[in-house]
């Protein structure tokens, strides 16, 4: 696995993470013995970046991360996150609040520190200066080694760098989410920055695997998303179809096509699975190269302006790029 250094940090980190919220039922029943051998596979394909937050599943993805990590503590970059509350909804970024959060997130882990501890997302009441300040005294209390923010403003990361150095900036990036090459990214290369790039197949829809709506199970969240509609899903397939081709043609998988092309855009890519023979294959999208003329072609067939749907509802967007 190659490797990356992660932004104003000592730590060097897999080129490729592993984002673990779908293990605990976001995309519908999972297992739990199954998703820590995954884990275990991860690690031992050279998977360090461990992606998690105690809102996936109410604290039960932490824990799992933690029974994973048992006696293999030394082997992994942990990170996690909070802010949301159990609802999806609520944010609250008040210092108290991070102080309360770091410490049922380190219960829950079974582990002395945090690598990477994100603000989940930026609470509008609160001035970003005094959240990364309480998570600054993290820092220093040992709690946590580095910090990051995750679908943050230019002008919010820069105020949040000022107080304490940012290593990671965690948005939603893949070929059918592309509004960070505007501003976000200018500026977290800037800064020296790593982006993160979750959900970089969007969802499992660029692996070519979802052809239909009726292959989401009944308590999939996608189906509350807009571009997993019925009247927006079978146009945003056809597209998929094209990225297919290519992918072919590459002697890769779609997944692997579009990893590729994240890595190539200067990100580090967490996708998420529960399957080994998934995370197998994603890991290898690292030692993809693609030309410059691939990677024009790749965008040309997948523009942003083609996907039917938005990311996410109107009411959850409007808590983005605050």
């Amino acid at each position: 696995m190659k490797t990356t250094k992660l932004g104003n940090s000592d730590i060097t980190v897999s080129s490729i993470g592993l984002g673990l919220m779908g293990m605990s039922g976001i995309y519908g029943q999972s297992n739990d013995e199954q998703s820590i051998q995954t884990i275990h596979r991860a690690l031992e394909l050279g998977v360090t970046l461990l992606d998690s937050a105690d809102v996936y599943g109410n604290g039960h993805n932490e824990e799992l991360l933690g029974k994973a990590l048992k006696g293999r503590r030394d082997q992994a970059i942990v990170a996690t996150k909070f802010a949301f509350q159990s609802d999806f909804q609520t944010i609250s970024g008040h210092p108290d609040y991070v102080k309360k959060a770091v410490d049922e997130s380190l219960r829950r882990l079974n582990i002395d520190y945090i690598d990477l501890y994100y603000q989940h997302r930026v609470d509008p009441n609160v001035p970003i200066e005094e959240t990364v300040g309480a998570m600054s005294e993290l820092v220093q209390a040992g709690k946590v080694r580095y910090l990051g923010l995750s679908e943050a403003s230019a002008q919010t990361i820069r105020r949040a760098h000022a107080v304490h150095p940012i290593s990671a900036l965690q948005t939603e990036y893949s070929l059918w989410s592309r509004e960070v090459e505007a501003d976000i990214l200018p500026v977290v290369n800037e800064l020296g920055i790593t982006f993160v790039a979750y959900s970089p197949l969007s969802r499992g829809f660029i692996s070519g695997e979802l052809r239909r709506f009726e292959d989401l199970a009944e308590d999939d969240a996608r189906r509350n998303l807009p571009r997993f509609q019925k009247e927006n899903f079978q146009q945003n397939v056809d597209i998929v179809e094209e990225i297919l081709k290519m992918a072919k043609e590459k002697g890769c998988t779609a997944s692997q096509l579009a990893l590729a092309w994240t890595i190539a855009k200067g990100a580090l890519p967490i996708p998420g699975t529960r399957r080994i023979s998934y995370l197998e294959e994603n890991a290898e999208a690292a030692n993809i190269v693609l030309t410059p003329d691939e990677l024009a072609r790749i965008e040309a067939v997948s523009p942003g302006s083609a996907i039917q749907g938005g990311r996410y509802d109107d009411s959850h967007m409007k808590g983005l790029n605050i």
